[in-house]
């Protein structure tokens, strides 16, 4: 024992006699190395939402091989939260609580999804611009042709200054009516069939004229088979969904996660999944940018995630490589055992 103390004591003085030559070099290490963990700690436990910089600190402080922050060359947490405000690793902002620290993700990969949300946005208000071009162009069409009836003011008179004035609102209603009455006295019963039997004569050959123009949509139609469109494709930057299967495409984590598969076990604030993998059983807190969809084999379950049909449950029915999209058919609520054809990749994902 008194040889290990003898040996132990030498090389903590030479330890020190280094240090002590060159002090700089080892403060940047250490600072470098808390710097490191400690946003590290404040992108997986936390991402990227606005947390008090006491409460990340705590959490780093709990774990027994952390580095000292009085080894670095911030003497306080303040200095620290400044400096990583300073270099634009995280925003900053200072409260009657004290600072708040919210971490910037700058992962390629982040950013990469981030303008494909974009990109579709994007497209989502070009699709409502063509629709209501479409509409508008729809109701000139419907008038051209037609000259609109200019009102006719016509004098208010009274021949009898006791007489009241009375409004009749129903005027077309109330004359035909009245004419109809008008023709059934004088022309009497006989003539009364006869214009029946013309009016449904009438009313066939519309009918049969309508059959023929079927196949013609009308703009009413059209409206309404692209609002349906709408409906189907509209989307959320959000897509999380309890008990589906995600796999973990960030390699922050190391290889022991990445490309692995998990069951999303809660979802937190819409864009945060708490995740328990599949082979190993542990539990990770993970933002969507660092997970994707898992697409099964043809019979197996899905749910949509994204679009109109967003939150149904369905059967995939088959798969089409090359244009990165799937066919199902709906297995839950009023819309049950419709067909869906061409949903991408990233609107499904496999039920656990």
């Amino acid at each position: 024992n008194g040889f290990k103390c003898h040996c132990m004591s030498e090389s903590h003085q030479r330890q020190l006699l280094l240090a002590s030559e060159n002090p700089q070099q080892f403060m940047d290490y250490f600072s470098e190395e808390f710097r490191n963990d400690f946003l590290e700690l404040l992108r997986r436990r936390f991402g990227t939402k606005r947390v008090h910089n006491n409460i990340v600190y705590n959490e780093y402080i709990s774990h027994r091989e952390h580095i000292h922050m009085n080894a670095t060359q911030w003497e306080t947490l303040t200095d620290f939260t400044k400096w990583l405000g300073r270099e634009g690793l995280c925003k900053v902002d200072e409260t009657p609580k004290g600072w708040y620290i919210q971490y910037i993700d700058r992962d390629p990969e982040t950013i990469r999804r981030q303008q494909e949300q974009e990109r579709k946005k994007k497209q989502d208000l070009d699709d409502e611009e063509k629709t209501a071009k479409f509409i508008e162009q729809q109701v000139r069409r419907g008038l051209e042709g037609k000259e609109l009836e200019k009102p006719v003011y016509t004098e208010l008179n009274r021949d009898n200054e006791e007489e009241k004035v009375t409004f009749n609102l129903n005027k077309g209603a109330s004359t035909s009516i009245a004419a109809s009455s008008k023709t059934s006295s004088v022309l009497g019963p006989n003539a009364l069939k006869m214009v029946e039997g013309a009016l449904k004569r009438k009313d066939s050959a519309h009918s049969s004229g309508q059959s023929k123009e079927k196949k013609k949509k009308s703009a009413l139609d059209e409206i309404m088979e692209l609002e349906e469109e709408k409906k189907r494709t509209s989307r959320r930057d959000y897509w999380l969904q309890p008990e589906i299967i995600v796999k973990i495409v960030t390699k922050k984590l190391g290889e022991k996660y990445h490309k692995k598969k998990a069951v999303v076990k809660e979802v937190i604030d819409k864009y945060t999944a708490v995740v328990k993998m599949i082979d190993s059983g542990d539990k990770l807190k993970l933002d969507q940018t660092h997970l994707e969809t898992v697409i099964p084999a043809p019979g197996k379950k899905v749910m949509v995630l994204n679009g109109g049909y967003r939150g149904n449950e369905g059967i995939l029915e088959s798969i089409n490589e090359k244009r990165f999209s799937a066919t199902i058919i709906i297995d839950s609520g009023p819309l049950k055992g419709r067909r869906v054809e061409d949903i991408q990749y990233e609107d499904i994902s496999k039920l656990a």
